[in-house]
């Protein structure tokens, strides 16, 4: 199985935002410079993101704002310790996993 189409889109979007430092829910907070002093903080961002997208049976991703808003709420909080994200975070939302084997199954 594969992830859709839809979900790949999502995913490439929101990583070029990220990467580019022109995310419109991040406008005037400088996060380009954790890609190199900070990695954890930007990880953390993806994980939040990936864990919160929702997809239904057919791969349409449903959230895609709500999953880039607590991602990116995560980086405004961390620049800004006055903003407090709400709903605060639940554990299965920052949750990091292991990666997969290095080695693949094919």
């Amino acid at each position: 199985m594969r992830l859709s189409k839809d979900f790949s889109g999502a995913l490439r979007t929101f990583a070029y935002f990220m990467a580019s430092g022109t995310h419109y829910m991040l406008e005037g907070v400088d996060y380009l410079s954790l890609y190199g002093e900070d990695p954890s903080a930007i990880e953390q961002v993806y994980a939040i993101f990936a864990n919160v997208i929702e997809l239904d049976e057919e791969g349409q991703v449903l959230n895609f704002t709500y999953a880039q808003r607590r991602a990116t709420d995560y980086l405004r909080a961390w620049f800004d310790p006055s903003f407090k994200v709400d709903p605060p975070y639940e554990q299965w939302e920052t949750a990091l996993y292991g990666p997969p084997s290095l080695k693949d199954k094919i």
